[in-house]
C-alpha cells in the first residue's frame, strides 16, 4: 500500500501551481467551497495528496491563493483617480466587479477578519478607500467604518443578486407572487407596486446606491467628533 504522506524520492512534482489552481476552481465551482479539500482536490488531478505540497502548505493557504490570483487577474490594472472621492467609488466599484465575475469568491470573504490574510491588489483597494477618505477630512477609524458600510453593501448586493440568479421561476411567475403576496389591504403600498417589483429589483442600481452610502457617510462621520 502506497504511503500518501510519505516524500518521493527523485521524483519531481507531476504537476503545475496553475494546473492545481485551475483544478480548485473548478472543484469551487461545481461543489462549492466546504467540497475544496486537499483530498478532493488530489483525485481531481489524479496525483496521490502529497504532490500538492510542494505547492500548498495546507486548505487555508490554497483558498488564500485562489482568491488571491483571481483579484490578481481582476484588480491588478485598475487606475484609481486622484480625486478622493471617485478614488473610493472607483475602488469600491472595481472590487465588486471583481467578485461579481466569480460570486463564489464573495462568500469567503464574507467572514470577518478574512480580508486581512488576501495579498497585494485586493489590499491596494482597501488602502485606496481608506486613504481616499482620510484625505476627505475622516479620522482613520471613521475611514474604516466608512470602508465596512461599503464593503457591508457591496457583498450583500452581489449575493443577494446571485442567489436571486439561481432562482428556478420564471420572470412571469416571479411576477405572479409577488402581485399575490403584496395585494393585501394591510400593505396598500406594495400592492401598487405589484408585478412591477421583481423587474424594479433587477435593474443594476448599485452605482447610485454606493454613491449615496459614500457621500451620507463623508457628511456624517465628520461631524461624529464634534
Amino acid at each position: 500500500m502506497t504511503d500518501e504522506t510519505a516524500p518521493r524520492r527523485g521524483r519531481p512534482p507531476v504537476t503545475s501551481r496553475a494546473a492545481i489552481l485551475a483544478a480548485a476552481r473548478r472543484v469551487v465551482d461545481a461543489e462549492g467551497w466546504d467540497r475544496l479539500t486537499l483530498r478532493r482536490l488530489a483525485a481531481e488531478l489524479g496525483v496521490g495528496t502529497t504532490t500538492l505540497y510542494h505547492h500548498v502548505r495546507d486548505r487555508e493557504d490554497l483558498l488564500l491563493q485562489l482568491l488571491d490570483e483571481h483579484v490578481e487577474r481582476a484588480l491588478g490594472a485598475v487606475e484609481l483617480p486622484e480625486d478622493p472621492r471617485e478614488r473610493i467609488l472607483v475602488a469600491l466599484v472595481a472590487i465588486h466587479d471583481a467578485l461579481d465575475d466569480w460570486p463564489r469568491a464573495a462568500e469567503v470573504l464574507t467572514v470577518d477578519g478574512f480580508l486581512a490574510r488576501v495579498g497585494g491588489p485586493a489590499l491596494r483597494m482597501v488602502e485606496a478607500v481608506v486613504g481616499a477618505a482620510v484625505d476627505l477630512g475622516c479620522t482613520p477609524e471613521q475611514a474604516v467604518s466608512l470602508f465596512r458600510a461599503s464593503w457591508f453593501y457591496t457583498v450583500g448586493e452581489l449575493l443577494v443578486r446571485t442567489r436571486s440568479r439561481e432562482r428556478s421561476e420564471a420572470p412571469e411567475r416571479r411576477a405572479e407572487l409577488f402581485a399575490e403576496a403584496f395585494a393585501r389591504p394591510e400593505t396598500p403600498h406594495l400592492a401598487a407596486v405589484g408585478p412591477r417589483w421583481p423587474e424594479i429589483a433587477g435593474r443594476d442600481g448599485y452605482r447610485a446606491g454606493l454613491e449615496a452610502l459614500v457621500d451620507g457617510t463623508l457628511l456624517r462621520l465628520p461631524a461624529a467628533d464634534g
